[in-house]
């Protein structure tokens, strides 16, 4: 009976001792202060982020070829015809939900986007998106494609 008195009196002194200490708090005597990892991306963001180069940056005739891909593909289904919108964003302003930088249009087309945008990197190869990224970018310039009328 005094082995379970001293239990329980112990039992009930070490409760009382961590009452006044505040959440989340550990006891000196219960070893190191763990260590503590982050789950998932540091937020905040990254420091000069290393990003492809489109090998077609202002290549006019790239931007054709990829204005083709963008009627076989039926991204005009979605974009519009010119890519000036329909249940997709237009393509034509200037404000973009996921970057504008080619290297971030060449990832919104490969990956996909949430909320309707599909992820085309099984259906097109990098050539060809970085095709369609010149077309995109030359949309609202001199050198645009087939532009409207």
């Amino acid at each position: 009976m005094t082995m379970r008195r001293a239990l329980l009196c112990t039992a009930v002194l070490t409760f009382i001792a961590g009452c006044d200490r505040p959440p989340g708090d550990v006891a000196a005597s219960a070893g190191p202060p763990p260590v503590r990892t982050p789950v998932g991306p540091v937020p905040g963001p990254v420091k000069n982020p290393a990003r492809p180069v489109n090998p077609y940056h202002d290549n006019v005739a790239a931007a054709t070829e990829g204005r083709e891909l963008f009627v076989r593909m039926n991204c005009s289904g979605c974009h519009g015809g010119r890519a000036g919108g329909g249940m997709g964003p237009s393509l034509r302003d200037a404000d973009w939900l996921y970057g504008d930088a080619e290297a971030q249009i060449f990832s919104s087309i490969a990956e996909g986007r949430a909320h309707g945008m599909p992820s085309w990197a099984s259906l097109l190869n990098d050539d060809q998106i970085w095709k369609l990224v010149a077309y995109i970018k030359a949309l609202r310039t001199p050198h645009e494609p087939h532009p409207p009328s």
